[in-house]
């Protein structure tokens, strides 16, 4: 049976990585999980269930950070118990590292922390797949050195995630050519879809522009580079815990996924 790290590889369509910003409370959980699994189950879609324990980085210090390491990634582990899904969640410091890797199945770094060399090879020392996420801040060429920090710890279990470029202080743009670029490196690329439409910072919160979700999404397949997508989805956004503006609403994400497909088997 192949591993999970081979299905999102050798996977002919794309596969998604989606679920809440933050953990939150269990009957969310439940609703995005199933409808999710059920949406990509009827679609073949590989699905891989994220969600963080904690936000380590905030724009203010009043904004909810999560459940913490124990209580959230004991909630995780049910829900992808429950549901029978791989699960993704972020880690932020090397401590937690091993924590995160007995419950999930991928561990990601996040784009602000995408340079620290430490927590890139704790990640990778742990066996688990690991997605890195490109800085804001950083050229798609330099995600050479961040994967091959990780793989020279044993790991080649890797995925790249562009999730857009500081571009003035409160917007982000997407450089379709860096999905090319990554992909010359011979690692999986993924498209963070949602966190690419932000707008970050603006005030005590990040704003956001999901109505462009589906249209950026159906663009970067289009370019052939791109094997998987992240999206961050809740059932009433407006009353998330974190990203509030730039998630897409759960009852949207059939339509996204149907005219990606779209894409994709116009491209066969």
């Amino acid at each position: 049976m192949d591993s999970l790290y081979e299905i999102l590889k050798q996977n002919p369509g794309f596969f998604l990585i989606a679920g809440p910003c933050v953990v939150e409370e269990r009957g969310i959980m439940e609703a995005v999980a199933g409808t999710l699994k059920e949406l990509c189950c009827e679609r073949s879609i590989p699905l891989i269930f994220k969600a963080s324990y904690k936000k380590a980085n905030r724009s203010s210090l009043d904004s909810y950070t999560g459940l913490g390491l124990e209580m959230g990634l004991e909630t995780l582990k049910n829900i992808g118990k429950q549901f029978g899904l791989p699960l993704l969640t972020d880690v932020h410091e090397c401590c937690e590292v091993a924590a995160a890797a007995e419950m999930c199945d991928i561990l990601q770094i996040p784009a602000f922390l995408s340079r620290q060399t430490d927590l890139i090879m704790a990640a990778a020392q742990s066996g688990r797949i690991v997605n890195i996420k490109k800085g804001q801040f950083m050229a798609p060429e330099d995600m050479q050195s961040a994967a091959i920090k990780a793989s020279s710890a044993g790991n080649n279990q890797l995925l790249l995630t562009e999730r857009g470029s500081c571009f003035g202080y409160h917007n982000l743009v997407v450089d379709f050519r860096s999905f090319a670029v990554m992909e010359s490196f011979g690692w999986p690329i993924v498209y963070d879809v949602t966190h690419s439409l932000q707008k970050p910072s603006q005030g005590k919160t990040s704003g956001g522009e999901p109505q462009y979700a589906s249209m950026m999404a159906k663009a970067a397949l289009a370019t052939g580079k791109v094997k998987g997508l992240f999206l961050e989805t809740h059932p009433a956004p407006s009353k998330a815990k974190s990203d509030a503006a730039s998630m897409l609403p759960l009852d949207q994400m059939e339509a996204l996924l149907d005219g990606c497909l779209q894409v994709i088997q116009r491209s066969i």
